[in-house]
């Protein structure tokens, strides 16, 4: 079982239907898992009829997803966007930053790493050190 985190918390996993990986994506399919090691121009021109992109997180020391999900927002994807895998807490402003919608995680980590640390970087938009530096 696995734990979605948002900007509001700890919710259950909410998609309605099935996640396809990319090997076995077939036109139709509204959801796609992504490696961290896919190439996101393999989905082509689908990335309008894709509802939900879940890209794995092998580890939370391998930053590769926070690429990929650049990359995919770049290409113009408007779609809700997950990260899964065993990201901690302090990484959840980088998510979002990245282009992240949402997380999920294991049923253990959220055991161990509570809503309320969660929570106390879902306001993610005001700690960004890049943006003070403009000002």
């Amino acid at each position: 079982m696995s734990v979605i985190v948002t900007d509001k918390g700890f919710a259950a996993d909410d998609w309605p239907g099935a996640i396809a990986s990319l090997e076995a994506l077939e036109d139709g399919a509204e959801a796609v898992d992504l490696s961290n090691t896919d190439d996101p121009a393999r989905l082509g021109n689908r990335l309008e009829q894709l509802g939900l992109i879940r890209i794995a997180f092998p580890s939370f020391s391998d930053g590769r997803g926070f690429t990929l999900a650049k990359r995919l927002r770049r290409m113009g994807y408007r779609g809700r966007l997950r990260a899964h895998g065993p990201l901690i807490a302090d990484q959840y402003a980088m998510a979002r930053r990245s282009g992240f919608d949402e997380v999920e995680i294991p049923d253990d980590l959220a055991a161990r790493q509570p809503e309320d640390q969660w929570l106390f970087r879902a306001d993610w938009q005001n700690h960004d050190y890049q943006s003070q530096l403009k000002r």
